[in-house]
Order: structure tokens, then sequence, then C-alpha cells
């Protein structure tokens, strides 16, 4: 027990000091990293992908409740975005829980593989879209924060790898866009925890201390590391050469995606 209880330490300050280091969100870090350890439980290979999805998901809740607030005391949130899109963002993020609980782990390990090929490609050419249009309106808010929400209940992330780009591409200034994203990050969190909770009740053979998907133990040692490092995280980016980590990642985000690509096969 406590070696596990040491993997899910190490899992959440490893994804703590990449979030603060590289801007990225912990699930792209935290979902794969519980996938390998989670045989460790001898937790059913049906059931991995699942739980790997809805304790990320969890442990963003905690997560995005102190970047929003970094964000909000610079005055780089605009809460009149994040006040229209949450609604989508709210459905969407319930939808996919619900898809992804109708999807064997296969299927999810290939969907998150591929995300991860997406990723590596935007930290490779590190192209930011230009702005073309403003703020859609109600219903195109709507309709974007719940691809949004789809996509990141899917991937088990908080978003910011698609709002960010979205905000940009209507005109908000990137700095608002990362403050802003960082906010709509928790309602995709609380959303996303609630749909992977609701799905798991009832499933057999879920670990001992799980709540629906969100696996408890997990969730606690994450929570508990990344909060701590997170900030250290953030303190590094200012004197290392974050261009070069991120292609350093970006390599390994190939790497594990074709590792979970792999394994289906």
């Amino acid at each position: 027990m406590l070696t596990l209880l040491a993997i899910y330490l190490a899992v959440g300050a490893v994804g703590g000091i990449l979030a603060g280091l590289l801007g990225i969100g912990g699930g792209l870090v935290i979902v794969p990293m519980l996938v390998f350890c989670f045989p460790l439980l001898d937790i059913p290979p049906a059931h991995i992908m699942h739980i790997a999805l809805g304790t990320s998901l969890a442990s963003i809740i905690f997560t995005s409740v102190s970047s929003f607030m970094a964000h909000h005391r610079r005055g780089a949130v605009n809460w009149r975005i994040v006040v229209r899109i949450t609604p989508g963002i709210i459905a969407g993020t319930f939808l996919g829980a619900y898809i992804a609980s109708q999807m064997s782990t296969g299927v999810l390990k290939g969907f998150f593989g591929l995300f991860l090929y997406f990723v590596a490609l935007q930290f490779f050419l590190d192209r930011k879209p230009k702005p073309g249009r403003e703020l859609p309106r109600t219903a195109g808010m709507f309709a974007a924060g719940g691809g949004i929400g789809v996509v990141s209940s899917l991937m088990g992330i908080g978003g910011g790898t698609l709002s960010v780009p979205f905000l940009t591409w209507c005109n908000i200034s990137v700095r608002n866009a990362i403050g802003t994203s960082a906010a709509i990050g928790l309602p995709i969190a609380v959303a996303g925890t609630l749909g992977y909770i609701s799905t798991g009740f009832g499933i057999r053979d879920l670990p001992s201390y799980s709540l629906g998907y969100v696996y408890l133990p997990a969730l606690s040692g994450i929570v508990a590391a990344s909060m701590l490092t997170a900030p250290a995280g953030a303190r590094l980016a200012h004197w290392l050469p974050v261009r070069k980590l991120q292609r350093v990642f970006a390599v390994l985000l190939l790497v594990v995606g074709t590792r979970m690509i792999a394994a289906l096969f």
C-alpha cells in the first residue's frame, strides 16, 4: 500500500511540475501514468481507462481553483466568457462521460493515443491561431463549449489544449485566453467527475475505495503532490529553456501515445 501511495504522489508531483513549467493540463500526464500503474492493483483491464479518466478529472477540480485564482488576481480571466460558455461545457462534458462509459478501454486508449499525437504536433509547430473573428453568439458559444466539453471528458483533461486556441482565434489576447481557459477548466472537471461517478455506479469489480470511476486513494495522492509542485514548475519556467523542454516533452508524448496504441495490437 505504501508503494502504491508513493506512486500516486510521484504521478501528482510530475503532473504538477509539468503543468506549471509547460502550461499543460495535468491530465495529459496523469491519465497515461495511471494507466501504466493501475495493473499493479489488479484492476480489471476493462475498467482501467475509465478509472484513469475519472480520477484525472477529479484531480483537476483542485488544481484548477488555484490556477484560475492566480490568473484572476492578475485580471486575466474574462468572466463574461466563462458564464457564456459554461452551459455548453457542462452539457458536453456530461455527454462525453456517458460516451466514454459505452466505449471499451481499448477504444479509449486509441483515442487518447491519437490525442497525444495532436498535442505533440502543437508543441513541435508552436503555431498560434491568428485572430479571425469575434466570439460567436449564444448558440455558437454553446456548440463550442459542448465540443470542448466532450473531448475534455473523453481525454480526462481540463480543456486548455482546445479552449485557448478557440479563444485566441476569437480575438481574445493570449494572456486572457490562458486565464479564461483556466477558469473554464473548473466546470469541465466538476461536470466530468460527476459524470464518471454516476456512470461508474453499479459497475462490478471496481477497486475498493472507488466512487464510481473515481479512485479515491490515487486522487488524494495526486492532489496532495500536484498542488505543492505546480508553483515550483511555474518558477522553473522563468529560467529554464521552456521552448526546448516543450519539444522534449512532445517526443515523450509521441512515445507514450505510440505505446498506448501499440498495446491494442
